[in-house]
């Protein structure tokens, strides 16, 4: 089992030391507190969503120090300072940025590059496919030498899909990558400087995921009418039926498909069923097409299989949801018959998605076998998940994360305090927390996830939590009007973060506590940035005011508090 790092609470009085904590503007906050947490390993105009150079900017800022040392002088070195397009190198990756790219710097003059799938210590030949204004983009070409902590991994697909780009990293080695991740997160885009004495007691240690595989109880597959192959096997003829795919999108195409039989990262039981349907659903007499991107054509999108477990007998339970182009659940017939008989699957759905886009919400749902949902047991309390509904992907990891959640939220236990639950899923974090404080408001726009927030507190005995449902990126003055004065908020946004609409309301709440849970860690530190130091063109005047945020990261086996 992991060692758990104890969770520390300091209340933070303004003075000097914080206006220092900040690189840039002073701050409009007496108290900051940062925090992170990870439940797995390494896996626009109206919003504030980053882009990918924003997020990959720590990692090219933090060795644009050592660049500014090492730019050549042009008197002394006539080599070019910017590598050209299609210019081949020899580099040495130094370290990992966020989504997993390898950072390397040029040789003699220290200029910035990042290469996919290259991992820290490995010395390679890479050619350079784009360049931005203060780093360039390379394809590895040929490893001369291996990078450090290597590992054999252990999937088949490893090299070639996306989903695990680390697996051959030892684990260890990957969790101080991500550590380091969003400290530089935290420096160059929170503002926070971890040069303040103060910063090392507040940015807390990593929390490893005891489980490195089979651990995610939601996996997405995608149909495709185009198989993606290695550039080794492209010499192969693939014709017909046999150019179809189901599996996981191939890195950098939306429209090809890397076909896979068996995922290391979702239970046995759904390895069971997405090798039922490989087995089956190409055979001509069935008479089913994936939907091609392109064309608009064909009738299979996606398969998402979710694992759940019987509370009363603790084994796993299965819903295989089946998005479709449009409704013919004649079609699925077959194919539903034969993922029946695995003991586990205990629902079968379809979802009917007639619009071009490639989600997998459908506008319509039909339970086609058994339940139309699946339980689990998290902290004591049962919940009913849909297919739709937001869960934790890690359940294991999620019982930690809750507990967190619960640490840093410091309640007093008299039952007198009131949570605010925003971007709630279905209620299980507010859930959890109920029993302990005076009542519970949750607010999220998904309206399956409500409906299920709502069913598993009755089907907790909780009276005291409601659930509205609501786009919390278009909230107006009159949001607060719909609950009293929180004294803790928990927040738990997807990946953009926090639209600054919301922003600036929790500026003006002042609310005594927020736990932040984030899956993003650019976006997690952008977002700590507008809470503690202040939004430069908020309109109203901010007073300074105690404040504790306590923030988890739960992709990011990181913990802060």
């Amino acid at each position: 089992m992991a060692t758990m790092p104890s969770v520390g609470f300091r209340r933070l009085h303004s003075g000097p030391w914080l206006h220092s904590f900040r690189t840039t503007r002073p701050p409009s906050r007496s108290l900051c507190t940062l925090a992170c947490l990870s439940a797995s390993p390494l896996s626009s105009s109206s919003s504030i969503e980053d882009s990918e150079e924003t997020q990959l900017s720590a990692a090219t800022t933090t060795a644009a120090d050592a660049t500014t040392t090492t730019k050549p002088n042009n008197k002394i070195n006539n080599k070019p300072y910017f590598p050209k397009r299609g210019e081949t190198l020899e580099l040495i990756c130094e370290t990992l940025a966020f989504k997993g790219k390898g950072v390397c710097k040029v040789a003699d003059t220290g200029f910035v590059v990042m290469c996919d799938r290259a991992l820290p210590g490995e010395r390679f030949l890479g050619r350079v496919t784009r360049r931005k204004d203060n780093y360039a983009e390379v394809k590895k070409l040929k490893t001369i030498t291996p990078h450090l902590d290597y590992v054999e991994a252990p999937c088949e697909y490893a090299l070639d899909c996306g989903g695990c780009k680390s697996q051959n990293l030892l684990y260890e080695a990957q969790i101080r990558a991500k550590e380091q991740q969003v400290r530089e997160l935290v420096v160059h885009v929170g503002k926070f400087s971890d040069k303040h004495p103060e910063f090392a007691s507040i940015m807390k240690p990593i929390v490893p995921c005891d489980t490195q595989f089979y651990y995610r109880n939601k996996m997405e597959f995608s149909f495709g009418s185009k198989k993606w192959v290695p550039e080794e096997l492209l010499q192969e003829e693939h014709v017909g039926t046999n150019d179809y795919a189901l599996g996981l999108h191939a890195p950098g195409f939306f429209d090809k498909v890397l076909n896979v039989t068996k995922c290391l990262l979702q239970s046995e039981p759904a390895n069971k069923v997405l090798a039922a349907v490989q087995d089956c659903w190409r055979d001509p007499q069935i008479g089913l097409s994936p939907y091609d991107v392109h064309s608009h054509a064909g009738f299979l999108k996606h398969l998402m299989l979710r694992t759940g477990r019987d509370v009363e007998t603790g084994l796993p339970e299965l819903m295989v949801n089946f998005v479709t182009s449009s409704n013919k659940p004649e079609l699925l017939k077959p194919l539903v018959e034969r993922i029946a008989t695995i003991p586990e699957v205990v629902s079968v759905v379809n979802n009917v998605n007639t619009s071009v886009g490639n989600t997998s919400v459908g506008e319509e749902e039909y339970t086609l076998y058994g339940k139309s949902t699946i339980t689990e047991s998290l902290r004591g309390l049962t919940f009913q998940i849909s297919a739709n509904s937001f869960f934790q992907t890690n359940t294991h990891q999620a019982e930690i994360l809750y507990k967190l959640v619960e640490d840093c939220a410091n309640l007093k236990g008299d039952g007198s305090e009131v949570v605010l639950d925003l971007f709630c899923g279905t209620g299980t974090i507010g859930l959890t927390l109920a029993r302990r404080v005076r009542h519970v408001y949750g607010f999220e726009v998904v309206v399956e996830a409500i409906s299920d927030a709502r069913r598993n507190a009755k089907l907790n005995g909780i009276s005291n939590a409601t659930f509205f449902q609501g786009d919390l990126n278009k909230i107006d003055e009159s949001f607060g009007n719909k609950f009293p004065q929180p004294d803790i908020v928990i927040i738990d946004p997807n990946r953009p973060g926090m639209h600054m609409k919301l922003v600036k309301f929790l500026l003006k709440l002042k609310a005594a506590r927020i736990v932040y849970v984030s899956c993003n860690p650019a976006t997690c530190a952008r977002d700590l940035d507008y809470l503690c130091h202040g939004v430069v063109s908020i309109s109203i005047s901010i007073k300074v005011f105690r404040l504790l945020i306590s923030v988890i990261c739960p992709y990011y086996n990181l913990y802060a508090a």
